[in-house]
């Protein structure tokens, strides 16, 4: 997932006035759910603002009371964005079988959704399931909407390097590169490449 909510330590000392800016956002998204003001919106803008509310309740490390958010974002209208992002806070919890099954609800919901196939692969990657989660990165490589093709580039890049397939994996870092110059990921997995090394992976 993408994280565009500066977190603390990321912007000065304490975090500094967007961190600031940020807890502000993520109480003003509870307090209007609280109050209950949602009676006066359209089904689509309630499920908006309380999505909104569950990814910075994520970012803020809230993730129990996220996946309240996204549940009730996808009460109101179920997006494969609601569900996909409810399976990140899930995997937060150490849910990953829930997170699974809700990234794949997103996809039946929008097959050109990038994000959950993605999503998928990591958390498949993550248990050690290397050749399961190939396919879905490669998935996520090929959808049609998705805002940074950088993240499954690289992530196939540390599978294939955890397979010994230097040359393949460097090309899969490179292209994530191409994706995004700054990305960290791609930039480690190329210098791990360098000096000849798997630790960090």
């Amino acid at each position: 997932m993408v994280a565009v909510i500066p977190l603390p330590g990321n912007g000065g000392a304490r975090g500094g006035s967007r961190w600031v800016a940020a807890c502000a956002l993520a109480v003003a998204c509870v307090v209007a759910t609280a109050q209950d003001i949602t009676s006066e919106l359209t089904p689509e803008r309630r499920a908006r603002l309380q999505w909104e509310a569950g990814y910075v309740l994520h970012q803020l490390g809230e993730y129990e009371r996220a996946v309240e958010a996204y549940r009730a974002s996808i009460a109101d209208r179920p997006t494969a964005e609601a569900h996909t992002f409810l399976g990140w806070s899930l995997s937060y919890l150490g849910r990953i079988d829930e997170a699974i099954a809700q990234c794949k609800i997103a996809i039946k919901l929008d097959p050109d959704f990038g994000n959950p196939y993605n999503d998928i692969g990591v958390y498949l990657l993550d248990q050690g399931r290397l050749e399961e989660a190939v396919p879905w990165l490669e998935q996520a490589i090929a959808s049609k909407r998705y805002c940074c093709f950088q993240f499954p580039h690289a992530n196939l890049g540390r599978i294939l390097l955890m397979q010994g397939r230097i040359a393949e994996a460097q090309r899969s870092f490179e292209r994530a590169l191409d994706f995004d110059p700054y990305y960290l990921p791609a930039l480690l997995g190329l210098e791990l490449i360098r000096r000849g090394g798997l630790q960090g992976l």
